[in-house]
């Protein structure tokens, strides 16, 4: 829909943005007849668009023709009416060093930046430059800033992220988020912590007193209601990805302050959660897919991800039995 700033905003406010993983063979290879089939399910479904190439999706891992493909079906089914958004980053090259090392990963990720733009995303989800932690301390936040500037230099609208380290990311001070939720350019941020309740509790006290238009996005799976409860006014998650119905019945209860609902709901998404974000982490992934299978959307041989991990036999009846006792819908 190539939206400005407050048109992205508008279609984020309350909406559920699923980040999508990639079916794939057994071999590792894009299940084109699952991608398809999953991508017009979802479409149907009451979202406010879809994430590609967010860290459900393996997007710094794919070649670029695999990463192209992905996009464009996405933004094809998904149609005019829903946001498609990219997160755009890069992997540093490790036979390079020191500065050389950190200029070709931000010249990368600049081009998977542009990249997504041509692929028709309407918003860009940062993945954030832990790379820069390789800098000196007193460099690390302006490094942090100029990054975020020139993306906002293309003139997208951008989604800030801030992650929890085990998965990537790195700390933003308060100078720094004030410095990202001033640009001009800046949708809202994305709240990834998964256990720092203290963070989110931090970031959303700075926003509500001091950046009132700018969204808090949900990406805490761990903690989908409570942080509805602290001002999140959209979501962006990988549990999104399967079962969205009742992640968007959630976020609607809320926000029509239909409490006792929104309780049940609540009770029952963390349910969810709490089956399919669990140690090892980053097998969520793998567990999502195998949500999409139980729910009749993908085939049993589409449920492989790249990072080569197998679900057992006792995995999968759990999962089942998750869907049943939290009626997932």
């Amino acid at each position: 829909m190539n939206a400005s700033v407050n048109e992205v905003r508008q279609a984020l406010e309350w909406g559920l943005i699923p980040a999508v993983p990639v079916p794939r063979t057994r071999e590792g290879r894009i299940h084109l007849q699952a991608q398809e089939a999953y991508a017009g399910y979802l479409a149907d479904q009451p979202i406010a668009g879809a994430a590609v190439w967010a860290h459900t999706g393996r997007g710094l891992h794919m070649e670029r023709f695999e990463r192209m493909a992905v996009v464009q079906q996405w933004r094809a089914a998904l149609g005019a009416s829903k946001l498609l958004v990219a997160g755009v980053g890069a992997l540093p090259d490790p036979r390079r060093l020191g500065l050389a090392k950190i200029s070709q990963w931000q010249q990368d990720s600049l081009a998977m930046a542009t990249d997504a733009i041509q692929g028709g995303a309407d918003a860009l989800l940062v993945f954030p430059p832990s790379l820069f932690r390789e800098l000196p301390v007193a460099e690390q936040d302006e490094a942090i800033i100029e990054y975020h500037r020139e993306l906002s230099r293309l003139g997208v609208p951008l989604i800030l992220f801030y992650l929890y380290d085990e998965a990537g990311g790195i700390a933003y001070s308060a100078e720094v988020l004030r410095a990202l939720l001033s640009l001009e350019m800046t949708v809202g941020i994305k709240m990834a912590t998964l256990g720092s309740v203290m963070t989110l509790q931090d970031v959303s006290a700075l926003m509500s007193e001091e950046f009132p238009e700018q969204l808090l996005i949900t990406g805490e799976d761990r903690m989908f209601g409570y942080s509805l409860m602290r001002g999140a006014r959209a979501a962006l998650v990988g549990l999104g990805a399967a079962y969205p119905n009742i992640q968007h019945d959630l976020m609607q209860a809320y926000a029509s302050r239909n409490y006792e609902r929104f309780m049940d709901l609540s009770a029952r998404v963390d349910g969810y959660a709490e089956r399919t974000f669990i140690r090892p982490m980053d097998k969520y992934i793998l567990r999502m897919l195998w949500c999409l299978v139980l729910s009749g959307v993908i085939p049993e041989e589409a449920a492989h991800d790249l990072a080569g991990y197998e679900m057992t036999r006792q995995e999968i009846e759990s999962l089942h039995r998750a869907i049943e006792r939290f009626r997932l819908y």
